[in-house]
């Protein structure tokens, strides 16, 4: 089964070897029929410490590596 991969937006880096990722999607209001937005945030392994707040980022699904991160970073973007 492939591994899921999401961008976001790195949004903590104070963790060693960690970083904070907020994914935002966008999915339509039922009734409204609008789109609006949601996000959610991700704890990922940087294991180099290079993704800095701001950066954009990519994020793959790994086994736990804590008991809150089961994502690691695989690539970053230009900003």
């Amino acid at each position: 089964m492939p591994k899921r991969i999401l961008q976001g937006v790195v949004v903590s880096d104070k963790q060693d070897k960690t970083v904070v990722v907020s994914v935002e999607r966008r999915i339509m209001h039922p009734i409204y029929k609008k789109f609006i937005r949601r996000s959610k945030k991700y704890a990922a392994h940087d294991p180099a410490n290079t993704g800095k707040v701001g950066d954009v980022v990519r994020i793959r699904e790994c086994r736990p590596i804590s008991k809150s991160k089961r994502w690691e970073l695989v690539e970053e973007q230009a900003k």
